[in-house]
Parts: structure tokens; C-alpha cells; sequence
């Protein structure tokens, strides 16, 4: 991977540390690309021993896993610390919810504090964007995998705010990230030793009221800009403005869009499988959303 990809991690740790309180109300495209992701892992019909949800947030994904395999033994792991302790602060509703918790592990990705072959799933829900070594991450998910386990995950594409990347001054390359292309993606996990892994994409495109709204949740769900060469401080009102005023052309039935590429993934440590891919496009008015939680 490129320089392009590159990340100050101790940037994106303070973001979502930042972000524990707010995270689950804000984070909707987070939300329903874990609801749909999670649903894809029916198909499967292994039942796992042990599974490992790598950058797990606030818990929702490990609770779902939990209600479904009950007897297994779920670890959600996540390098914010405030995350985790925002869903040790919600065991009594998960214990409510199903009956029992989870483990709980704050880690960096990179380098997982787990044994070799000793885990039967991995799920991931949107933290590859955020891992500026994508290539080590893989590496190790491989590692503590057993033969033939699963490595379900989700990420962004390149179209990903495509519309916020726009309206910035075409000279400014410092306010967005870029993402990885699905086939660059699949061809990492092709080197880091995967099994034929099976990407597919979907579209959905969140409609705000103004760009403040837009910005406001990005920072919420602790998508702040975490780029090594970002420009420190706050953003100045000229500038605010002028960000607004190039965003406007998008506008459309009196709403801006925010564009997310979302690429899904399985990948197996040996086996090879197949699975047909499917392309849509969903627009999600984003009031719509909200108060939502699962």
C-alpha cells in the first residue's frame, strides 16, 4: 500500500476516544453496513468456537454475535480504549439482552495479543479504513486464524464522500482520506495468504440538510481527519464557508448527499469459496436513521 493510505494512529485513537458517547446515535452508515454484514454470516455453516470482532466499538456487533452463538466464546477488541469502556458501561443491557457479556481486549490491530490458529472467525466492521498498514493488519488476522476459518469484513471504497473530497479547494488533499479500490483490496488479501477471497460492493448515499449537519456527524462517529499531513487547529469560518458554498452544487430535493462506497468481504485462511456478487444502490435519508440502535 501506498503513502496515500497512511494514518496518524494516535489521531484515530483520540477520535473515537472522543466519540464513545456519541458514537452509536451518529455512526449510521457504521450501524447498518454491521446489520447487513452480520446477516451475510447466516450463510456460513460452520458454527464458531471462538470469534474475534476486530474493532468493535461500543459492542453492538459482539452482542449480535453472542445472541447467536451463544456457546461461543465472542472477544471484541478495539485500540480505543473508550470504546471498550463505553460498552463495559452497557453490560447490564447486554447481560439483559443475552443472557451473558463478552470479552473485552484493547489492542492495536497490527499487532494482535493473541496465539497463532486460535480462532475460528474473524468479523470487522469498517476498522480497515482506519488501519494505515492494512497489509500487517492482514497478515495477522491470517496468523490467529485456524485452517480454515473465516475472515468476514467491511470497508470503504474510493467513491466514499466523494462529494466532501470535491467541494474542498481542489488544492487541499489534507481534509479527506482515500480509501482502498476493492481489487487492490482483494489483491492484499491474495499476498497476505488468504484463500480466493470474494469481495462485492454497495452504495448508499446519506442526504443532510446543510453541510454543518454533514460535518457534525463525521465528528460524532469519530470520523475526524486523522491524515498525517492535516492542517492542526480548527478550520477557520472563511473557510467553513467557502466548503458550504462548494458543496451546494450537489444539492438535490433540498438535501446534500454523502456518497459511501462500502466494499464487503470474506476471505478463508485455506479453503477456498465462492459467492455471487451483488451491486445496489440505497439512498438513506439520514433523519430517518436516528434513535435507531442495534
Amino acid at each position: 500500500m501506498d503513502e496515500r493510505f497512511s494514518l496518524d494512529n494516535f489521531a484515530v485513537r483520540r477520535s473515537f476516544n472522543k466519540a464513545r458517547h456519541s458514537f452509536d446515535d451518529a455512526a449510521v452508515v457504521h450501524r447498518e453496513v454491521r446489520i447487513r454484514a452480520l446477516e451475510r454470516l447466516r450463510v456460513l455453516r460452520s458454527v464458531p468456537d471462538v470469534v474475534l470482532d476486530l474493532g468493535a466499538g461500543t459492542g453492538h456487533g459482539s452482542a449480535w454475535l453472542k445472541t447467536q452463538f451463544p456457546r461461543a466464546h465472542i472477544v471484541a477488541l478495539d485500540s480505543a480504549l473508550g470504546m471498550l469502556t463505553e460498552s463495559d458501561r452497557q453490560r447490564g443491557v447486554w447481560r439483559r439482552l443475552i443472557g451473558r457479556s463478552f470479552s473485552r481486549i484493547c489492542a492495536d490491530a497490527t499487532a494482535l495479543p493473541l496465539r497463532d490458529a486460535t480462532i475460528d472467525w474473524v468479523f470487522s466492521n469498517l476498522m480497515l479504513p482506519w488501519c494505515g498498514s492494512i497489509e500487517t493488519v492482514l497478515s495477522e488476522v491470517r496468523r490467529v486464524l485456524k485452517p480454515g476459518g473465516v475472515f468476514a469484513f467491511t470497508s470503504f471504497g474510493p467513491d466514499t464522500l466523494r462529494e466532501l473530497r470535491q467541494a474542498w479547494r481542489p488544492d487541499e488533499n489534507d481534509h479527506v482520506h482515500a480509501f482502498i479500490d476493492m481489487h487492490d483490496l482483494g489483491d492484499a488479501l491474495v499476498r497476505a495468504g488468504f484463500a480466493e477471497p470474494v469481495l462485492d460492493v454497495e452504495r448508499f448515499t446519506l442526504t443532510y440538510s446543510d453541510t454543518h449537519s454533514l460535518m457534525r456527524d463525521l465528528k460524532a462517529s469519530g470520523s475526524s481527519n486523522a491524515l498525517p499531513n492535516r492542517l492542526r487547529g480548527l478550520t477557520g469560518r472563511n473557510k467553513f464557508a467557502q466548503l458550504a458554498a462548494n458543496y451546494e452544487p450537489y444539492r438535490r430535493d433540498g438535501k446534500i448527499p454523502a456518497t459511501y462506497e462500502l466494499i464487503y468481504g470474506q476471505a478463508w485462511q485455506s479453503a477456498a469459496k465462492t459467492k455471487l456478487d451483488s451491486r445496489s444502490e440505497t439512498r438513506i435519508p439520514v433523519d430517518s436513521l436516528r434513535g435507531r440502535r442495534r
